[in-house]
């Protein structure tokens, strides 16, 4: 860790507590601040809080007092998921006071280049994929950000000989000054979180912060097939590479149909890739520039291909059994997650989809059905769904859960189907998470 001076004596407070919040605190206090949290949570309950105070951290617990801020803070650090329109975030920026996200903290702590990776999909997919490619090529990546241990807890921890592989979030990205990744990845950019942001420029903006403070020592890694991702590319200070699946070119990274090609020269034979979709192609392209950009050599990246099957609930491979293929795709969340996963399969295809209902619009999937021989529908958004798809005249059948689904899917499918859990919808109408949705998927399937 690198000794940072910069905070020593200041007045910070950090707003949410969680595992950021716990992280941010402790850092903050061995980086010489005078911290304060403020949680939610009452006292008694906040086994985080608690451990805090022991260290001589100043809590405040239960409520969020009006006047807070008068104590003179000087900086706050907020927990990411605390959206800008809360009362004490606009009392700060009334008064001019910085918020940051732990993200900044561990960009200003790491001895490791940091590699920056965001985008609407695929974050999570490509940040597994470099971490995997670094190690086999005899690296030393560490993860951090949503995918793993908390950024600026890996920061104090890593090495000049480390990498930091961190997945980003536009509300982490938003709560960045200085933040400046030696690799910024931007996978792509669809409407997403607008209830967060209010706008879709207002998030794209958010997610262009990964390379806003990038130099010409950097690399900016980009999806052109996106005339918006392309448009913010033009903006960067950083050395351009860009992304395409639609052919080969002599810039940047491409594939078509047969390889996979780093300035027009073919490196990579795409049969020998085992993750499946156009979408994870792309995720595949930014991973493979990433890791040569670093140095790594071409056959470490292939064997990581040649074995990877995805990162689990995402597309994520489960089984053959009995000549039918299950995958689990419960970070689906959205139609357009959905039609990217029943894109990745020419298989006749039985659709579990189905929960909590938000009203959003299923038009996305219309050109993507082909395929879809049944949908088996299940939540809040059963019957709205069960709509839909006999419109487009695909026979449905509607069940409670996803426990209830995959049986019917089993006794429906034949040898050669591909049963697929891509929900369309957020998990909280039945599950606490998507992980807990997928997971029953699984312990469904392995049941029978």
């Amino acid at each position: 860790m690198k000794n940072y001076t910069g905070l020593q004596h200041k007045k910070v407070l950090v707003l949410g507590l969680a595992k950021s919040g716990v992280a941010a605190a402790e850092l903050l206090h061995d980086l010489g601040a005078f911290v304060t949290v403020n949680d939610a949570k009452p006292f008694d309950e906040n086994s985080e809080a608690q451990s805090l105070l022991q260290k001589g951290i100043t809590v405040i617990c239960g409520r969020h007092p009006e006047d807070l801020l008068d104590e003179g803070f000087e900086l706050i650090v907020k927990n990411p998921g605390i959206p800008y329109h809360n009362f004490i975030i606009q009392d700060a920026i009334n008064r001019n006071i910085p918020v940051w996200t732990e993200i900044e903290l561990a960009y200003l702590v790491s001895e490791a280049p940091m590699i920056g990776i965001t985008g609407s999909n695929g974050k999570t997919t490509t940040t597994t994929l470099i971490y995997e490619m670094l190690q086999k090529a005899g690296e030393k990546p560490l993860v951090a950000g949503n995918i793993g241990t908390v950024a600026c807890g890996v920061a104090r921890e890593a090495t000049s000989d480390h990498f930091i592989v961190t997945e980003l979030s536009s509300f982490q990205l938003m709560g960045v000054e200085t933040f400046k990744p030696k690799i910024a990845v931007l996978t792509n950019l669809y409407e997403a979180h607008l209830d967060y942001h209010g706008s879709f420029e207002a998030y794209a903006d958010a997610k262009f912060a990964v390379t806003a403070q990038q130099d010409s020592s950097d690399y900016f890694i980009y999806n052109a097939d996106q005339p918006t991702v392309a448009a913010y590319a033009e903006k960067t200070k950083a050395q351009t590479v860009p992304f395409t699946v639609n052919g080969r070119t002599d810039e940047g990274i491409s594939a078509d149909q047969q390889y996979i090609y780093w300035h027009g020269q073919a490196i990579l034979e795409r049969a020998a890739i085992k993750l499946p979709g156009q979408h994870n192609l792309e995720n595949i392209l930014a991973a493979v520039a990433t890791c040569l950009l670093l140095g790594s050599e071409v056959e470490p990246l292939n064997e990581v291909l040649h074995h990877f099957g995805g990162v689990k609930h995402r597309t994520q491979f489960v089984k053959e059994w009995q000549g039918i293929r299950f995958y689990n795709d419960s970070k689906a969340t959205n139609s357009l997650a959905t039609k990217s996963a029943l894109e990745a399969f020419a298989a006749p295809t039985i659709l579990l989809a189905g929960g909590l209902e938000r009203n959003h619009s299923l038009e996305e999937l219309t050109s993507s059905l082909t395929n879809v021989r049944m949908a088996i529908l299940f939540g809040e958004t059963k019957r709205r769904f069960a709509e839909f798809f006999e419109a487009h005249h695909i026979p449905t059948q509607l069940v409670e859960n996803v426990e209830q689904a995959v049986p019917l899917a089993i006794k429906q499918a034949t040898a050669g189907d591909v049963v697929l859990l891509s929900p369309a919808c957020a998990s909280w109408d039945q599950y606490e998470s998507f992980e807990i949705r997928g997971d029953a998927f699984i312990n469904a399937i392995n049941e029978l």
